[in-house]
């Protein structure tokens, strides 16, 4: 009769921790990290629950929406160098969790341009082609480590508002609890005015004044923040034991691990609001597209705008 043994609890904990480290020196997050992993139980129990299960470590990244409308910003509608290297990264990384853990890892990458589109002012025909030329990227350069989840997994072929509509009744905290939050809480407090500050910054089109803009955008940061817990929300009901990353700089030991794609000067830049620099000494960085061409000359690639090249 063959022998039933169970995991060491000691040595699966140690692996979840070395999994944890490779993970800090790219954590997002405005303060440091004191005390290495023990700052964070909550991420190091649910790799332990995959660790000890023998499967792959399941990541889920809200983000990669679509493109800024600003075109000071971007270089266009589509995914450029500032993507491929992210999906890089994030597929790398789930390649150093193998040589830890063999069952591995993957990055399911939450797209959620659609979510936000009309709070964002972006079509919806320009978040589809974001969308399908972002799983290109992934197929083009074999990044099995990765896959994409939309609204359209879950709601399939509905008009892009009924989805909206849907997501918001159903998972959406009220107006009136939001902002009742944004006033007692510091957290939301600075989320709200970083979103504010983005939706300033992204429109491009605006003929009224400064002060009407300011409170268009204030208005719909809340939306934005409304849709980001619905998606939240949704996410976790369909990957409830994934372990939850996040693109905004997020507090030590929070439930969500804030995590650095690129390198930026500024910890809310995204690759989606920005344009990749390739610097003289071989490293990149994520700026505003107007000051990047200052520094460097535009590269296209498969006949598209994919980068400036400094020197």
């Amino acid at each position: 009769m063959p022998l039933t043994t169970t995991p060491d609890t000691r040595s699966t904990s140690g692996i979840s921790a070395a999994i944890l480290n490779l993970l800090l020196p790219h954590h997002r997050t405005t303060t440091a990290a004191p005390g290495g992993v023990v700052a964070f139980p909550h991420q190091l129990r649910q790799i332990d629950h995959f660790v000890r299960a023998g499967e792959p470590v399941v990541f889920t990244l809200p983000g990669f929406p679509c493109k800024s409308p600003n075109p000071a910003k971007v270089l266009g509608h589509l995914p450029d160098q500032g993507e491929r290297l992210s999906l890089g990264f994030l597929n790398t990384l789930c390649g150093e969790i193998e040589r830890i853990h063999p069952p591995g890892a993957r990055v399911i990458i939450c797209s959620d341009g659609h979510v936000f589109g009309d709070l964002i002012r972006v079509p919806d025909d320009h978040i589809d082609r974001y969308a399908d030329a972002l799983g290109h990227l992934i197929r083009e350069a074999a990044l099995h480590r990765l896959s994409v989840f939309d609204l359209r997994d879950v709601l399939g072929d509905l008009p892009h508002g009924a989805k909206r509509a849907r997501v918001q009744q159903r998972y959406a905290p009220t107006l009136e609890a939001l902002r009742a939050e944004v006033r007692s809480e510091g957290h939301t407090l600075a989320l709200y005015r970083g979103i504010t500050r983005f939706l300033v910054d992204d429109t491009a089109d605006f003929t009224g004044t400064r002060s009407a803009l300011q409170r268009d955008c204030r208005k719909r940061a809340y939306g934005v923040i409304q849709r980001s817990r619905a998606w939240g929300a949704l996410i976790a009901e369909h990957h409830p034991r994934a372990v939850r990353l996040s693109i905004h700089p997020q507090a030590i030991g929070a439930p969500k691990f804030g995590i650095r794609l690129l390198d930026a000067p500024d910890v809310w830049t995204t690759p989606w609001h920005s344009a990749a620099l390739h610097r003289t000494d071989g490293t990149w960085t994520l700026m505003p597209r107007i000051r990047a061409e200052q520094l460097g000359r535009l590269v296209h690639r498969h006949g598209r705008p994919s980068h400036y090249e400094q020197g």
